[in-house]
């Protein structure tokens, strides 16, 4: 992510993230293995044609991205990524008006995504169906990536067809393209944060004055709309998920720097941070609205364990060894790739200045604000998140996947235009980081890799590399990502057939990993599910205008049947402590062992009341009652 000869990129004086706008030709450097851009080939692009081909080629491939999103994602009909999910919909059931949910002492799950999802309420019918069209709403906004890689490659300065087709790998990455299959804010979080770093970029690169005289028109309007604009975005990301908190603080930041170093009028920098105050706090409004509908006896206060972690020393090692794990996941996932852009961020603050006038430091700026998100990211996340007994906790994957495309990219960038000795010398860096990584976990974590619980969901990724659904591995996980590393080096060394060979290849292993994890995790989850909960076709849940459901049933089974009683008023209550309510319409119940489902009422059900469904499932035991 650097800008001269001997960086990761060898580019030609100007950086992969320059802060001048990219040429549109390019100029070779004296040592770049590879021309960053055919002349030809950009003002064949240019051109009118060319223009309307490009428009066409990039309608195409959304399109294509948009179906393959649907066709991997056909299969779900109900949450499995619980209770991530049913609290997305349930809030965004709210939002339009429809019934409460109780999810009190759970997590707090923000309005802005549900706001996305708003349309899905209105066209959708019954619980399955609202559920298909976020899948919908997920894919139009998901396969947004190819443009928005393409751009970042193009600043990365690789040339336009291979920024093309490496954009589609992009959009391919597990972490952009699997995660598009549920209602979780992880399928828009990645467009959202690569929207951000371009609109920041463009607003840093604006030149302020032309030949000496200050710009007029559509140049002077272009800086305060890109300011303002990825204002606009980070607000909206914070109002989604707790991980836009840590793109505030780093966007604030660079506000506060633009002026302060001169890249930026204070003019400017204020309209971009007054943009970004007002969006916050109606973000923030947004969320408050929520709360008494879904936690009206409060939350889970995830804030106790920030905290505690901050301040002991156990705590500090939990999140250095955890934010470590997050790293270890998205090395080894992208085969080294991302460890590759991550690196290539590094240098970009460490490396000696260019010739290029205010340049160097808007580039350290940019780099410090890729490597400020990911290290807050890891630690803020791996701070707040509770014990749970999983090995996820230790080696996790979806933190990170919001950032994981920009590092893919600029890996993308390493791999099409260093040299032999300096690509070499990268993929080596990739490495020593990966195992030093997996080091790290081992050395937490230990025993409790095999020891603790295994979720299958939490390793879509590795379980490929691994060829293993029913446990993890750390070591060969690790060898497998070091070994496409290795094969990803060799593949674009070739000299005429490097690049396809390299889209090849990685593409071809993004979608199997999608593929298999759809079938193997998501698909068997949600027979699972649907066996375990759904009573469609023994009470008219539509007609149920209200639900009463024990706290002691499971919690993935107590959101399940609020979600297939889309209709109804969810509330929770505890059997041991108080009396099932009798003015709701259906209540559900625990179902003790060795005692007949008519006897899980306490104390006998009141007249009127019969057993209308009863399960005993692998996750836990209940008895729906109706009148």
């Amino acid at each position: 992510m650097t800008c001269n000869g001997s960086s990761f990129t060898d580019c030609p004086r100007r950086g992969p993230m320059s802060t001048r706008p990219p040429a549109g030709t390019g100029t070779a450097s004296r040592t770049a293995a590879r021309p960053p851009a055919a002349p030809a080939e950009s003002r064949a692009a240019a051109s009118p044609a060319g223009r309307r081909r490009w428009a066409w080629l990039f309608l195409l491939g959304w399109a294509a991205q948009v179906a393959l999103r649907l066709w991997l994602g056909s299969g779900q009909t109900i949450p499995v990524a619980t209770p991530d999910e049913s609290g997305y919909l349930f809030a965004a059931r709210v939002l339009t008006g429809g019934p409460d949910a109780d999810m009190s002492f759970g997590t707090v799950y923000r309005g802005g995504y549900p706001l996305l999802l708003t349309p899905a309420i209105w066209l959708g019918t019954g619980p399955v169906g609202v559920y298909r069209t976020a899948l919908v709403i997920n894919a139009l906004i998901s396969a947004l990536m190819l443009p928005l890689a393409y751009l970042l490659l193009r600043r990365l300065q690789v040339r336009p067809r291979w920024s093309y087709v490496f954009a589609h790998v992009t959009a391919l990455l597990p972490c952009v393209l699997f995660y598009s299959e549920f209602v979780l804010t992880d399928a828009i979080l990645p467009v959202l944060f690569a929207g951000w770093l371009l609109l920041a970029h463009a607003w840093l690169a604006a030149p302020a004055k032309r030949l000496g005289e200050p710009l007029r028109g559509r140049a002077a309007r272009r800086p305060l709309l890109c300011g303002t604009g990825a204002s606009l975005i980070v607000a909206y990301a914070v109002t989604c998920h707790t991980r836009g908190a840590i793109l505030l603080a780093v966007h604030a930041a660079l506000i506060v720097a633009a002026p302060v170093f001169r890249w930026r009028s204070w003019r400017n920098a204020s309209a971009a941070g007054l943009v970004l105050a007002a969006a916050t706090g109606a973000g923030t409004l947004l969320n408050r609205s929520l709360l008494p509908h879904m936690y009206p006896y409060g939350d889970n206060d995830l804030g106790g364990n920030v905290v505690r972690r901050l301040t002991t020393a156990d705590g500090w090692g939990w999140m250095l060894s955890l934010g470590t794990g997050q790293v270890w996941y998205q090395a080894v996932a992208t085969g080294g790739i991302a460890a590759m852009g991550l690196l290539a961020a590094v240098y970009a603050v460490v490396r000696p200045p260019l010739a290029l006038p205010g340049s160097p430091g808007r580039t350290r700026a940019l780099a410090l604000a890729v490597l400020g998100t990911v290290a807050g990211i890891a630690v803020a996340t791996s701070a707040a998140l509770p014990v749970e007994y999983r090995i996820g906790n230790y080696v996790y994957g979806r933190y990170l996947a919001s950032i994981t495309p920009v590092l893919f990219a600029v890996g993308v960038a390493v791999l099409l235009r260093a040299s032999a000795k300096t690509l070499l010398w990268a993929a080596s860096s990739a490495a020593v980081l990966t195992v030093a990584a997996a080091c790290v976990v081992q050395w937490y974590a230990g025993d409790l890799l095999s020891q603790y619980t295994y979720t299958s969901y939490d390793f879509p990724e590795t379980s490929l590399l691994t060829w293993d659904w029913t446990s993890f591995r750390l070591w060969h996980a690790t060898v497998a990502g070091l070994v496409l590393l290795a094969l990803s080096v060799a593949a674009v060394r070739l000299r005429r057939h490097g690049p396809p060979l390299l889209a090849a290849l990685l593409a071809v292993v993004a979608v199997a990993m999608c593929a298999t994890a759809t079938d193997r995790i998501a698909q068997p989850l949600v027979r699972a599910e649907t066996a375990h909960t759904d009573l469609r076709d023994r009470v008219a849940l539509r007609a149920q205008r209200s639900v009463a459901v024990d706290w002691n049933v499971p919690w993935t089974i107590r959101l399940s049947q609020f979600y297939w009683a889309w209709w109804s008023d969810g509330i929770v209550f505890n059997a041991r402590d108080v009396a099932p309510p009798q003015d709701v319409d259906m209540v559900v119940l625990a179902w003790p062992k060795d005692v007949p489902a008519t006897a899980s009422w306490p104390k006998g059900a009141p007249p009127g009341w019969h057993v209308a469904d009863s399960r005993r499932t692998v996750q836990g035991d209940w008895v729906a009652w109706t009148r």
